[in-house]
């Protein structure tokens, strides 16, 4: 197999399950055609993979799901998929694939691909700080390597038998700073006086059921207190003087003062755009049962997880109420001093994964490369 791709242009397989999967994955490729000009891409991903000249077999929301009960109910389809993925990857002679997230489709199917031969890289690890820490060997005999996003990961994975390399996070090479506030208000033309509130309820459309009546609530209790306040939502939603951003999470929360995040990439995004927010989170009551008796750390937001204790507050399941999130996010408004305490210390993990991920990324695919026997 590695002979016959060293011959002529190579494809590599690839899977992402959601939109922050889909922006790595596009970042990944762009850099590995980079390098190898000849490479080629092919298996699920969304938008951004197909632009950076991924053949998309299946689209991304496939795989889009989230929790226990939600999963259940398309597992079928699932397995079908999965089996298709792997079959064509065969057929192709891929040499490689590359999992992206999406931990409970990838890493079965790259445990099938590593058995028959084929060289298989899972990026970005699963959370095995936070829970399912018997995790760790799974990845190990699914993938030649892993990629992580956060410097304090690869010393999880010591004597596990896998190569594991920081890339740190695309997102961390362009974080705001302090004029980005100004700026992006005037490119979205919101006055510099007002109250701004950002609202993310996630990308998948399991969470969009779940959270965004919760959020119009929430946005509407805000409103009564504080009628100046305007509001930034990356959706097409039409309710309350919003302002609809289709997509860019990243100047909703760049231009807010405070933002109200649904678990997740978001917060990492919160992160980077140094916008103070407040964490929140719902799911299918019986998944909320099965993941509190695995969880192994109070907290869940990517924030708290970095800094090791509570810097963001966190609202899950029954505690996510409206009443709750507004109150919440106005007290945080009004205390100037904590917003900025919360600014700089974002800035600073900012700094922390500003790496050359791009690069450091394509390495690594050009390495396990070149261990399938691929000239490049």
């Amino acid at each position: 197999m590695a002979e016959a791709n060293s011959a002529g242009p190579v494809t590599i397989g690839i899977v992402a399950g959601e939109a922050s999967g889909d922006a790595l994955g596009a970042e990944l490729i762009h850099a590995v055609r980079k390098r190898i000009p000849g490479a080629r891409f092919a298996g699920i991903g969304g938008a951004r993979m197909e632009s950076a000249g991924c053949a998309i077999w299946y689209p991304m929301s496939k795989l889009a799901l989230r929790g226990y009960a939600e999963v259940l109910s398309h597992l079928p389809e699932l397995v079908r998929i999965r089996r298709d993925v792997y079959h064509r990857l065969r057929s192709i002679q891929a040499p490689l694939f590359i999992g992206v997230d999406a931990p409970d489709f990838n890493l079965g199917l790259e445990a099938r691909l590593k058995d028959n031969g084929v060289r298989t890289i899972h990026y970005v690890s699963p959370s095995v700080w936070a829970w399912r820490r018997k995790r760790i060997g799974t990845i190990a005999r699914s993938a030649d390597r892993l990629l992580t996003l956060f410097p304090f990961e690869p010393p999880l994975y010591e004597g596990a038998g896998i190569e594991v390399t920081f890339v740190g996070h695309p997102l961390a090479a362009d974080a705001a700073n302090t004029s980005t506030r100004r700026e992006t208000r005037e490119l979205l033309k919101l006055e510099s006086s007002r109250p701004v509130f950002a609202l993310l309820p996630g990308s998948r459309r399991s969470e969009l059921e779940m959270h965004t009546e919760l959020l119009l609530r929430t946005a509407a209790e805000i409103f009564d207190t504080q009628p100046e306040t305007r509001f930034v939502v990356p959706l097409k939603l039409e309710a309350l003087p919003m302002k609809l951003l289709y997509g860019h999470a990243d100047h909703a929360l760049r231009a807010a003062d405070v933002a109200i995040v649904a678990s997740g990439t978001a917060t990492l995004e919160a992160v980077m755009a140094r916008c103070p927010h407040l964490v929140f989170y719902r799911v299918n009551p019986i998944t909320a049962v099965i993941v509190a008796r695995k969880l192994l750390l109070p907290y869940v937001g990517l924030p708290n997880v970095f800094a090791g204790r509570f810097v963001v507050a966190e609202f899950l399941q029954g505690d996510a109420t409206s009443d709750n999130l507004a109150r919440a996010a106005l007290n945080l408004y009004d205390d100037t001093v904590t917003r900025r305490r919360l600014e700089a210390l974002f800035a600073g993990m900012a700094a922390e994964l500003a790496v050359d991920t791009p690069t450091i990324a394509a390495d690594a695919v050009a390495s396990e490369l070149r261990a399938a026997g691929v000239t490049c």
